[in-house]
């Protein structure tokens, strides 16, 4: 599972992401037998475009956005494109050719990130359709609340279409210089509209199968992403 080697508790990994602890959570070691996740009962959206207030919210922004329909709520999102070009582009590719429908929110680190664009139903990986892309993660921007940033591997070029949204403050996640294990993961966006959903994925019960991998009971979905400007 492609993701991110820092967590605020200052444990490093590897090539992955380090767990976070919480309620909700049934915690499994032993190989067999293990609970799977359940698909989630609403497979389709209510809708297939964006309310009124995400829209709202896009058009007074100054920046591109993009809408985000989950099985838990709408977000919608800015994306900072002077700050991050190569990795907004890349992102924008993803969502024209309308790669995250479908896909699941497939980890959700409690209190820490949510992460998908990688995954669709029975965790099924998805292939990236495009070449990683470099690290932009010197540019300013730092893992605060309801930003979207890149989740990669253990090499800092390796990032393609999964994505995190930080559920909390994540500065540990920030760039800090150019050494190994101190360049941080590139911030991108940020939730302009339906925190509420965010903090909604951040409650799910979640099974946590090992320190790198921990998903929710009943599959969080990404229904669409669409652009909005």
């Amino acid at each position: 599972m492609r993701s991110f080697a820092l967590r605020a508790a200052a444990i490093a990994c590897a090539a992955f992401l380090t767990a976070c602890g919480g309620g909700g959570e049934v915690i499994i070691y032993e190989p067999d037998p293990l609970p799977r996740p359940q698909p989630n009962p609403y497979p389709y959206p209510n809708t297939n475009t964006c309310s009124a207030t995400g829209l709202a919210a896009s058009a007074l922004s100054s920046y591109s956005t993009v809408c985000m329909l989950t099985s838990s709520g709408e977000m919608v999102i800015e994306l900072y494109t002077a700050y991050a070009p190569a990795t907004v582009n890349n992102f924008l590719r993803y969502v024209a050719d309308g790669f995250y429908g479908n896909t699941l929110i497939h980890r959700v680190d409690r209190d820490f990130v949510m992460q998908g664009g990688g995954y669709v139903s029975g965790q099924i990986p998805l292939a990236p359709r495009y070449a990683p892309i470099a690290l932009e993660s010197n540019n300013g921007l730092s893992n605060l609340r309801g930003t979207l940033a890149m989740a990669r591997g253990s090499d800092p070029n390796s990032a393609t279409s999964q994505f995190y949204i930080n559920a909390r403050d994540n500065t540990s996640l920030d760039y800090k210089s150019s050494l190994p294990g101190q360049q941080g993961y590139t911030v991108f966006g940020r939730v302009i509209s339906g925190m509420a959903t965010v903090d909604a994925i951040n409650t799910v019960p979640v099974y946590r199968y090992s320190d790198v991998d921990i998903r929710p009971r009943t599959e969080v979905l990404v229904y669409w992403v669409q652009r909005l400007k």
